[in-house]
This record gives C-alpha cells, structure tokens and sequence, in this order.
C-alpha cells in the first residue's frame, strides 16, 4: 500500500517535494504512519529534534479534509496530509 504524506507549515523542511511517499506491507492505523514518519525525520536530520517534536504534535488529515486521530485505519493507496501546529497573534 502507498501513503503519499503532503507536508504543510514547518514539515515541508523535510523534503525538497511538498510530500512524502511511503510504502507498507498491509493495512496501517495513522499512529504507524506518524511512527514510519518519526522514522524518517530521526534518520534524515538526526540533530533537529525540534523536527522530531513536530511530527508528535502534528495532527494528520484524511483524504476527505477531515482530521483523523491515531486509531484512524488505512487500507488503501491515498493521500494523507501532515498538520502542524500553528501559531500566530
């Protein structure tokens, strides 16, 4: 199955792309995926643990534009989008 992950805000920094592709074996939760991106992040920038701290408190979208907690199932090819936190005044 292939995720392809788009990064918004802060996580864009993690590609020269605006997304991520990733494959897996079966069907995942959104947790494995946030697991697989940590993954990533700790290899391709081992020194930022900001980055890392910012894949634990992004929230991830659906391909409905629905946020989706931990639990949510993934059981086909589709897109999911990487939320981070924002802030502003």
């Amino acid at each position: 199955m292939k995720i392809k992950l788009e990064l918004f805000g802060v996580c864009r920094e993690f590609s020269e792309q605006d997304y991520l592709d990733f494959d897996f074996e079966s069907d995942i939760q959104i947790k494995d995926l946030r697991k697989k991106v940590e993954g990533f992040v700790n290899k391709k920038f081992p020194e930022n643990k900001n980055f890392l701290e910012m894949v634990n408190k992004s929230a991830f979208s659906s391909q409905a534009n629905e946020i989706v907690d931990d639990d949510f199932k993934l059981d086909k090819n589709q897109t999911i989008s990487i939320i981070p936190p924002i802030g502003g005044g």
